[in-house]
């Protein structure tokens, strides 16, 4: 088997609320040269028609909420089988027939179970990458979705990219509340408007720390620290970032805010305050980010986690610049950076 074929294959996974186009978008996708040999599959209930040669099949996530509030991050084994087996059933003479694969989960899905199964299982974390996690948003109905929906919203809040759909039938004043809101949300995701599903690939792929195979991490692009510019203004000013939030009528509760450290931080600091957020607050930590400068380390460590689910650390071979401060991205619920902010320096102290 070529090293190629080796190396972690990098996953997409597209989901976004009943409703939204996503597999109208998926079909104009699987179309491109780009993703000529991409696997697809289809986690949904019932036959999904798609126009694409390489397509299995599973069925839903099962997502169990716990007496403590935390998120089950268990899937049913079919996926886990799927997940396991296409290797070898779309193989060909020894050699894997795809290059990477794109997952469209249902309408009503938490992308945090699949997450958490490519990040942690034994067989699966060697076998496999997170790309990216893709959003497809309607613009007509889109706030009545987020209004309606918490899953919705935590979809947007932990996408990599959003994909906004049906603009045809937003009116401009629908469109400029979406896009507010959007940018509250999930202030670094790119967006991209989507008519009648057409979508350049490129837009969608090479969106997680690992922009293409064999090309060095691009850390300044997956952490994006410049979204959130506005976010430093406000605290420069003595204003919190929910004040940022509160301009329009809309309260998600979501936070997004970025916060850097000059100091290196001891691992075993590290590791406490990891350990307690993750018990304390985990739910409410939607995703979090950083480059870290460790203590005793001239290389930096990458840590990265969804909810309460957090991705064995990458130590990376060089820093990207000559910039060895700390820098962490946070998206939250109901929880600001001051709390965040003061409970790190709290450890750092101690």
């Amino acid at each position: 088997m070529s090293p190629a074929s080796s190396s972690p294959i990098p996953v997409t996974l597209l989901t976004g609320f009943l409703g939204s186009g996503k597999t109208t978008v998926l079909n104009h996708l699987v179309r491109q040269p780009e993703l000529a040999d991409a696997l697809v599959i289809i986690n949904e209930f019932g036959d999904m028609p798609l126009d694409h040669m390489l397509v299995a099949h599973s069925t839903e996530n099962a997502v169990t909420e716990m007496s403590s509030g935390c998120l089950c991050c268990t899937i049913r084994t079919d996926l886990v089988r799927t997940l396991r087996d296409i290797t070898w059933r779309f193989s060909r003479n020894g050699r894997r027939q795809f290059r990477r694969v794109l997952i469209e989960t249902t309408g009503l899905a938490d992308p945090a179970p699949i997450m958490h199964t490519l990040m942690t299982h034994p067989q699966l974390a060697q076998q496999y990458r997170l790309d990216g996690i893709v959003v497809a948003l309607d613009l007509a109905a889109g706030n009545a979705t987020l209004d309606r929906h918490p899953e919705a919203v935590r979809q947007a809040a932990i996408a990599d990219c959003l994909l906004l759909t049906k603009g045809d039938l937003a009116d401009a004043e629908a469109r400029r509340m979406l896009l507010q809101r959007l940018a509250a949300i999930n202030p670094a995701a790119p967006r991209h408007e989507v008519r009648h599903g057409a979508l350049a690939a490129d837009a969608v792929l090479h969106l997680g720390l690992f922009s293409a195979e064999g090309k060095a991490p691009d850390v300044a692009r997956w952490l994006h620290e410049a979204a959130y510019a506005d976010d430093a203004q406000h605290q420069a000013h003595g204003h919190t970032h929910d004040h940022h939030h509160d301009v329009n009528r809309h309260d998600d509760h979501i936070r997004a805010f970025c916060f850097a450290v000059d100091d290196p931080i001891p691992a075993d600091r590290l590791t406490a305050w990891l350990d307690v957020l993750r018990g304390l607050a985990g739910p409410d930590i939607l995703r979090v980010k950083g480059i870290l400068n460790i203590a005793g380390q001239d290389q930096p460590l990458v840590i990265h986690s969804v909810q309460h689910i957090i991705h064995p650390p990458i130590t990376l071979p060089a820093w990207p610049s000559a910039d060895r401060r700390s820098r962490l991205v946070f998206i939250t619920r109901d929880i600001g950076r001051e709390t965040i902010e003061a409970a790190f320096q709290g450890f750092l102290r101690d």
